[in-house]
């Protein structure tokens, strides 16, 4: 049987379902706004963390932090409490004033962005909170994801505080992958949430043994690709891209010497520079390929319906250029640009994967 043929009450519905039509479209586009503007977040922390911006602004003022200094005098007290930390005397020591505004203006731009997306998901919620555009389940949701989006920023105050430390001149890496970590997930949740808005109901897909085993690999690369994500974050927060610039091989080896240095053995996959790249290598590697078995999985199942096979290819697009942005981004010994892309690019394809989901959530149960 068809998909296009099984009535409308077989298909799966989300809480979306009671909007209007006008509504759902009004919504949807609005979310899909904020889901745009927290890639742009995603990218900015990328680059930030690259330029070494982000340890710049050394107090947190969730408000009136919105306001950059604007006379000589708070341009210097400001400069003068980054001195004081070891980025400064380590990486900075004599730049000046014009290279210490050159750092501040990217990491104040990182945080009026996401102020700007506190706004842009309130104010709107507010409105369609009041015109009676939204149902109540709908209203509790978006109220908790400002909630968690406030606590996004005090995460990411968690985070950059740990590099004021006498003994350091970055943020701890466990710290930068929770900041990474929160932020994908609370994307994840708005991107959701926009896609069932705008489709509400899921269209039905038989549930054959085809159908099953290619809607199982998207999960397992969906959840490859997060993992591969977070291994990233401790490459990114240990500088393990600045070693082993060469590709496939590690200084000549499969496996790279000093693998196992560390004690205990489970300390190697997160401080262990060696293990750290190699582990991120590896997980990219078996994403790419649990990939690729998805896209000739899905191409083979016409039951999944041609929606649902194009968002697979291009899900094998997609991680073909992120594989590709990876190595060239290792080979020229991450340039802020290169190491920039290479995160955002990363959202992208988990942005893809996540509506691949979305499109077979109609799976029948066997």
């Amino acid at each position: 049987m068809s998909a296009h043929t099984i009535p409308q009450s077989a298909a799966r519905r989300d809480g979306a379902s009671s909007l209007s039509s006008r509504n759902r479209q009004r919504i949807s586009t609005w979310l899909f706004v904020i889901c745009f503007m927290l890639i742009g977040m995603i990218a900015l922390g990328g680059y930030t963390r690259l330029t070494g911006s982000g340890l710049s602004i050394m107090d947190w003022r969730p408000v009136t932090g919105i306001i950059p200094p604007l006379s000589h005098a708070e341009w210097e007290r400001q400069f003068a409490l980054y001195q004081t930390i070891p980025q400064y005397k380590i990486l900075h020591d004599g730049f000046g004033l014009a290279g210490f505004q050159q750092i501040f203006w990217a990491e104040w731009t990182h945080r009026f962005w996401g102020r700007l997306i506190g706004l842009v998901l309130l104010l709107p919620l507010i409105w369609f909170a009041v015109t009676g555009a939204l149902t109540r389940g709908l209203i509790a949701r978006l109220l908790l994801f400002f909630v968690l989006g406030g606590l996004q920023g005090a995460v990411g105050w968690f985070m950059v505080a740990s590099g004021f430390d006498q003994n350091s001149t970055a943020v701890e890496p466990v710290r930068l992958v929770l900041h990474l970590c929160c932020a994908f997930a609370l994307y994840i949740a708005i991107l959701w949430t926009a896609l069932s808005v705008r489709t509400p109901v899921a269209p039905f897909i038989p549930a054959t043994v085809a159908v099953v085993r290619t809607r199982r690999l998207v999960w397992g690369a969906t959840f490859l690709i997060g993992l591969t994500i977070i291994a990233g974050g401790f490459t990114a927060g240990t500088h393990a891209g600045f070693a082993y610039n060469s590709f496939p091989l590690m200084e000549g080896h499969l496996v790279p010497q000093g693998y196992a240095k560390l004690s205990p053995f489970w300390l190697n996959w997160f401080a262990n520079i060696p293990a750290v790249q190699f582990d991120h290598r590896l997980l990219a590697t078996v994403t790419a390929l649990v990939i690729g078995a998805t896209v000739l999985s899905g191409l083979r199942t016409p039951q999944l319906g041609k929606p649902a096979q194009d968002i697979l290819m291009l899900l094998g697009w997609a991680v073909l250029i992120q594989y590709a942005l990876g190595v060239t981004t290792l080979l020229l010994v991450v340039p802020a640009w290169a190491g920039t892309v290479h995160q955002t690019w990363g959202a992208v394809l988990l942005t893809v994967a996540i509506v691949a989901l979305h499109r077979l959530r109609g799976v029948g149960r066997v």
